[in-house]
């Protein structure tokens, strides 16, 4: 088994305030106590102005505002509260209206004794000055102009191979040429429609490989000197380079309409079908343009570009990926990039015909500013050692800085690292020629330790301690600072060992070098010259830091760059940010850059930095870098299981706060087990160090993490991939019980409330009892024809000798073939049939109980009523599955055995299979009551029909398996199931004369009833279309409502997905044959649950085409006390749709919003009431009536309430009330039936067929299926709807408690790679829009989750598969 995988209360002033009459200031006395706490008084929704005074005529008092008559035990106390209201005494009556509602997420506290800054407000720090001489040039032009014609044979820069060879060397003449050649190409040889296709200014884009750096040297001068503006970016390789979209968007705002690149590279690059570079996703429309020397035209002699001076124009564009992902452009101005060039040189002591080792990426960056531009200044030669070298021979660069004897050099930490793993007994290199090692990197956490490691191994190969120079640069602010060598005047160098639990808070505390939880971190030097530099707060107004703090580096030069291209808000942000004193006075008239660096000022006033801001989470209100963490992570021993420079770390928000995600590619050797052991130990590790939680921590397979162009981790690619379900793990560990911490409290139940207080309250509110009910039987009731028809073998004796040739019931195979039809006489005599057979054959007398187990169809009709012909009582149970008989076996012997059936009547093929081999291997077939075939019954008359003495005698047993697991069995009488029909009748207007289709399975509750009773009972006709059948024909129901010009027809929940998924894109077909479903008045689904909008509105919208009418779509009610308690028939106003908010739900209550609102949950009426249903809302605990617009349990009385449970397999006692009910206070006489769903009563706008304002019914979901968590009621459709959405893979979902962890089993309807991307989707999903925390994530395969014949899910046996380690999954979670 893998290893893991704030409320407050608010006195609501304006909801009370906006209908407390102006007269009536006080609060009621002291009869309300203990109502303060209840929770079921308030509605978002009051109606204004509705607190009755007491009447002056001979009307009671004791109504509430509806209406409703109170029951009159607690008069005096109402009085009194009415009276009192006049006195002004207290405040408004907010004790009934405590709401909390709000789950206010915790907010963490600062902790008092966290550590503060206590320094004095730190003093800007000035350079020194830039020195200004007559040496410098007017531009970098006029100085490659003055190197190419005085001095055309001088090394300019040497080009190796992937072995180390130089391959070409350029000299400043031929650079100078080359150069010139491209800017008159670019100028006067590019034309569009005659036009020139460039204008001074026009931005271009450079494309050359990291292997090639004099083509690229070429193109930028090239580029300056036709005055265009270079754009260099990184060759793409494929069409989903990462963040190659990104470049795409950059493009297009800067307006690139042309691309230079080379031959080679031009052919390496994707092409379309037309031979044509292709089009990159995202990218503008480009022109490529080779520049190797012969596409070139050579400028005519008299040619001469125009001369430049430093401008404040645009001279090159480098881009940068922010912590988002998104791509922009920092433009360099002429005047900086010269200015950033005289700092350099005078920083790094450079001097004419030196040689610089470059390591870096020429295209940005210290790598451009550095081997491409400060060189050409001062006539440098620069070796640029490719990538491509680097990973072939980590030593070459050393061997490089050795062959040409080379002043200095520019590194990144890694080639340091890499190079001393490859140095192992090679002596034969020295580095004591190095004057200068620049680092470019030295402001990241694990330089100093790489600087350390090669100063120890490399001394003794002559190289000197002051030689290696860390610096800090951003793309915004170019070179931040950079330590110099004692002889360029530099202080000695010097390390900070910070307290990293103080840096969190960011306060600067020195601590002892010994403790873990320390952060070392060298100086990266000076301030570079000619620049003041501040550290200003990060968040808000840039306040001026105090010497201890950190903050955000900020720098006022003239050799930083000048804006993000085209940009003018994040530019103005970042580039001309004011710092301000304590006080709040601008320390400059000059704006500073900010740099994106965190850091300070030390002693010396060198320049110390600990961060970046891209890298900065905030994880409460503390603060952590990612490359401290990545450094925390790598120094986790054995690394032997992940690959080193290969770890992401970054933040993603979840419920309002950063949560650290870290990312690593595994080695293809490691085990599972060694992995969890090494992500363990890096929990720990990160915990101890950094006081901080890991809230997921990924393994992926082997160089599948996007690749930054030069090596490296493309960080916000990475983050992409995570949040999209895209990173593909083959290890995850989550741990949001230990990360998250601000989930709002859990919900205190508060005390109970006394009827008398809830009373006043809805009477105080204004609310009328929660109370509705269909239309009147009573007239019925005495008539002749009602009593006649009181039994319904009666009515088909009835219909058997006046309409004897009137057809019934037709049913349908999967051809759509009618395969029986049945008459009124036809059923009659199959009765009779089997009702001398059951006498006869099996000898049972009145009262027996027999099983009817038959496939759907006419058969088990003729059996039902042979039962009621011969008096014995009928239980239906659904046929075994021939190809699953061990699951579907034992329901079926258990139902007969808890029936107590002395008799299974059935067909000869269910016959054999019932005692066949495969059934003995299941149950014991020896125990089997007395099995009657009916196929081959001899054809006999009974003597006298039975005819029940009382309307209360039994008439069958309904039995069912609810979706909690629970095998049920009621009892139905004859008064119930004549009142049943009669009910239905009515709202659905059944006539001999109708037609009605029926998709459903006849086995229990409503289903049953509409295929077995009431056509008996109301002669219309039945289409009877078996669920099975679609199986093999999708469009067999839908036909068949067509073909019969059906005006009403029952499906279930399952068969409408079944229709909507299998014949959605088939609608045309479907309309070719014929089917147009322009007669349906109203298709009904039959369920026992919470209308499922999204499916049924689906459904409309798809079969709209076929003449599906829109409002046609309705659902039914019903449940086990109770089949039919709703269903919309024919008549009377549309289904009203009502937005609730979720949360409001957990704590039992309706709030009202807006459609589209966050947290809303839109809810439809199930349909209308049915004549002779009364239904009240009652509260679940004190079982007191409730208020309009209240949450409660669904009471029902009615004359087709089933009498009582038969038998309720496992749980008799807690069942016991479940048909007697009575209310505690108000109506105490009526009886009512229990129905265990939640649900509320909304009086709306619409009248009914009466004329009366309609009463509409919305259940919210059965109170068994809840679960239970934080003290809060959750509906588990909710969480799944959630968790289905968060990915396209996820086919089911289901949820279960276990223990007091919530469980989500997700199917995965996808590639098994995908499996492990869903789990941190999942606990983030349900995290964020339930406040959960997610215990375990199960991931298994499509049709896992258990489903019933009415399409509900089977959560109960779920779990019990989980339990029991059944469910084969691809992979379980275990979230820590």
């Amino acid at each position: 088994m893998p290893m893991p995988s704030r409320r407050r209360s608010v006195l609501t002033h304006t909801a009370v305030e906006a209908y407390t009459p102006p007269d009536l200031h006080s609060a009621p006395p002291d009869v309300t106590t203990g109502l303060a706490q209840h929770q079921h008084t308030y509605c978002e929704h009051p109606q204004l102005a509705s607190v009755r005074g007491a009447p002056r005529g001979s009307r009671s008092v004791l109504e509430t505002a509806g209406g409703v008559p109170v029951s009159g035990r607690v008069s005096s106390r109402i009085q009194q509260l009415l009276n009192t209201l006049k006195k002004a005494k207290r405040p408004p009556l907010k004790e009934f209206f405590v709401d909390d509602l709000e789950e206010l997420l915790e907010v963490q506290q600062p902790d008092p004794n966290q550590p503060k800054p206590e320094g004095g407000q730190m003093a800007v720090l000035k350079g020194e000055l830039l020195a200004m001489g007559s040496t410098w040039p007017p531009s970098l032009l006029a100085t490659l102009q003055q190197w190419g014609t005085t001095q055309p044979k001088a090394p300019c820069l040497t080009a190796l191979d992937t072995t180390g060879k130089a391959v070409y060397t350029l000299t400043y003449g031929k650079l100078w040429s080359r150069s010139l050649k491209l800017a008159y190409t670019l100028l006067n040889k590019l034309t569009s429609k005659n036009e020139p296709l460039l204008k001074p200014g026009d931005r271009v884009a450079l494309v050359f490989p990291n292997s090639d750096p004099v083509m690229f040297t070429v193109a930028f001068y090239g580029c300056l000197l036709a005055e265009l503006v270079p754009v260099p970016i990184e060759v793409p390789l494929t069409r989903k380079d990462a963040g190659s979209q990104q470049v795409g968007f950059l493009l297009g705002s800067c307006g690139v309409a042309l691309a230079l690149t080379t031959d080679a590279c031009q052919k390496g690059l994707p092409k379309a079908q037309t031979g044509e570079v292709a089009a990159f996703k995202g990218w503008p429309p480009l022109t490529w343009l080779v520049i190797d020397g012969k596409h070139l035209t050579k400028p005519p002699k008299d040619w001469h570009p125009s001369a430049q001076d430093a401008g404040a124009g645009t001279a090159y564009i480098e881009y940068k990926t922010s912590k988002e992902g998104s791509t922009v452009g920092v433009a360099v101005s002429h005047a900086s990039l010269l200015a950033q060039c005289q700092a350099l040189t005078q920083a790094c002591g450079y001097s004419e015909a030196e040689t610089l080792t470059n390591v870096l990426d020429f295209k940005r960056e210290a790598g451009l500013w550095h081997g491409v531009l400060t060189s050409v200044m001062n006539r440098m030669h620069v070796v640029s050692i490719p990538y491509a070298l680097m990973k072939a021979n980590p030593l070459s660069w050393i061997q490089k800085v050795c062959a040409y004897k080379a002043r200095a050099a520019l590194v990144k930490s890694r080639d340091m690292h890499w190079s001393l793993l490859a140095q192992r007994g090679r002596g034969d290199v020295s580095l004591s020629s190095l004057r200068l090692l620049i680092v470019a990197d030295g402001a990241n956490p694990w330089s100093i330790s790489s600087c350390d490691a090669f100063l120890n191994v490399f001394q003794a190969r002559g190289l000197r301690p002051e030689v290696i120079c860390p610096c800090a640069s951003s793309p915004e602010a170019l070179t931040v600072a950079i330590r110099r060598p004692p002889d360029l005047g530099g202080p000695p160098p010097r390390r900070a060992v910070l307290s990293m639990s103080c840096l969190s808070h960011g306060v600067i505390r020195l601590d002892a070098e010994e403790k873990l939880s320390v952060l070392t971190v060298q100086d990266v030097g000076q301030v570079m010259p000619g620049a003041n530099m501040c550290v200003v707060k990060v968040e808000g107004t840039p306040y001026l830091c105090k010497t201890d703090e950190v903050g955000e580096i900020c720098v006022n030069s003239s050799a930083t760059a000048t804006a993000y291209y085209g940009l003018l808000g994040i530019t103005k942000n970042t580039f001309e940010t004011v710092p301000v004193t304590a006080g709040g006075v601008p320390i400059s008239d000059r704006p500073f850059t900010r740099t994106g660096l965190l850091g300070f000022i030390g002693p010396d006033n060198l320049v110390f930095v600990v961060g970046k801001l891209d890298g900065l989470m905030v994880v409460g209100v503390r603060r952590h870098n990612a490359d401290d963490i990545v450094a925390t992570a790598l120094a986790v021993e054995p690394m032997k299981f992940v690959y080193r420079g290969r770890i992401a770390v970054f933040s993603v928000t979840v419920l309002h706060d950063d949560r650290i995600v870290l990312v690593a590619e595994q080695r293809p050797d490691a085990s599972e087990e060694h992995s969890f052991q090494w992500m363990s130990r890096v929990l720990q590790a990160i915990d101890s160090i950094h006081q901080v939680g890991v809230y997921c921590l990924a393994l992926v397979p082997a160089n599948t993490l996007p690749k930054a162009p030069l090596g490296g981790i493309h960080v916000s690619e990475t983050k992409q991939r995570f949040l999209e379900g895209m990173l593909h793990p083959c290890n995850v560990l989550m741990c949001p019980h230990t990360c998250v911490t601000n989930l709002p409290k859990p919900r205190q139940k508060q005390p109970e409330v006394g009827p008398a207080s809830m009373i006043v309250g809805n009477l105080v509110a204004g609310k009328r009892i929660a109370q509705a009910s269909g239309r009147e039987l009573s007239h019925l009731e005495d008539s002749d024809q009602a009593r006649k028809f009181l039994f319904l073998p009666d009515v088909l004796q009835w219909r058997a000798r006046t309409t004897p040739a009137h057809l019934l019931f037709l049913l349908l195979n999967a051809k759509g073939t009618v395969t029986s039809t049945t008459t009124c006489i036809q059923l009659h005599k199959k009765a009779e049939r089997v009702a001398a057979a059951l006498m006869e054959k099996a000898r049972l007398t009145t009262g027996a109980h027999v099983a009817l187990v038959y496939p759907p169809g006419v058969d088990l009709i003729a059996a039902f009523y042979g039962c009621l012909y011969c008096g014995c009582v009928p239980v239906t149970v659904r046929p075994p599955h021939p190809q699953n008989l061990t699951t579907t076996l034992p329901t079926v012997k258990m139902i007969v055995e808890v029936s107590k059936s002395a008799c299974v009547l059935t067909t000869q093929a269910i016959t054999r299979l019932l005692k066949s081999k495969e059934a003995l291997a299941t149950v014991d077939v020896r125990t089997w009551p007395t099995i009657l075939d009916t196929d081959d019954i001899p054809k006999k008359k009974v003597a006298s029909i039975f005819r029940p003495p009382s309307p209360d005698v039994l008439a069958y047993l309904d039995f069912s398996v609810s979706t909690t697991g629970i095998l049920a069995g009621v009892k139905m009488s004859h008064a119930a199931t004549s009142a049943l029909c009669r009910s239905i009748k009515l709202q659905c207007e059944l006539y001999p004369s109708r037609q009605i289709a029926i998709c459903l399975d006849p086995y229990c509750g409503l289903g049953f009833a509409l295929w077995c009773l009431c056509s008996v009972y109301s002669g219309h006709q039945s289409v009877l279309v078996p669920p099975p059948e679609l199986e093999s024909n999708v469009s067999l129901w839908l036909w068949a409502v067509s073909q019969y010009r059906a005006r009403a027809t029952f499906c279930s929940y399952s068969v409408m997905e079944t229709c909507a998924r299998g014949l959605g894109a088939q609608t045309a077909a479907l309309r070719m044959k014929g089917v147009n479903l322009s007669c349906v008045r109203t298709c009904m689904v039959v369920a026992e649950e919470r209308p499922r909008i999204a499916l049924t509105q689906s459904f409309s919208k798809l079969f709209r085409d076929l003449g599906l009418p829109a409002r046609a779509v309705s659902t039914t009610f019903g449940c086990r006390v109770n089949v039919a308690i709703c269903l919309q028939g024919t008549a009377g106003p549309d289904p009203t749709t009502v937005y609730v908010d979720m949360r409001a739900l957990r704590h039992d209550r309706v709030r009202l919003v807006e459609r589209g609102s966050p947290h809303s949950l839109p809810l439809t009426e199930s349909g209308k009431i049915l004549p002779g249903v009364k239904v009240i809302i009652a509260h679940t605990e004190t079982r007191g009536p409730l208020g309009d617009s209240h949450l409660g349990e669904v009471w029902v009385s009615s004359p087709h309430s089933a009498t009582g449970y038969y038998t309720v397999y496992g749980e008799e006692g807690l069942h016991a009330d479940h048909f007697s009910a009575r209310l505690s206070f108000g109506d105490t006489q009526t009886v009512w039936a229990r129905t265990g769903f939640l649900g509320f009563l909304r009086r709306t706008e619409l009248t009914d067929a009466s004329g009366e304002r309609h009463d509409a019914l919305y259940v919210v979901g059965s109170l068994d299926e809840t679960l239970e968590l934080r003290g809060m009621r959750y509906h588990p459709v909710d969480i799944e709807t959630s968790v289905i959405r968060a990915h396209r893979s996820i086919a089911e979902c289901a949820v279960f408690t276990w223990t007091n962890l919530l469980v989500v089993v997700v199917e995965l309807d996808g590639l098994e790679q995908d499996a492990l991307d869903l789990v941190a989707l999942v606990t983030n999903v349900v995290l964020e829009e339930h406040h959960l925390v997610v215990g375990v994530v199960v991931i298994v395969d499509p049709g896992v989750i258990p489903i019933n014949s009415r399409g509900e899910k089977q959560r109960t046996h779920l779990r019990d598969g989980f339990l029991a380690d059944q469910l084969d999954p691809i992979y379980v979670a275990y979230n820590m």
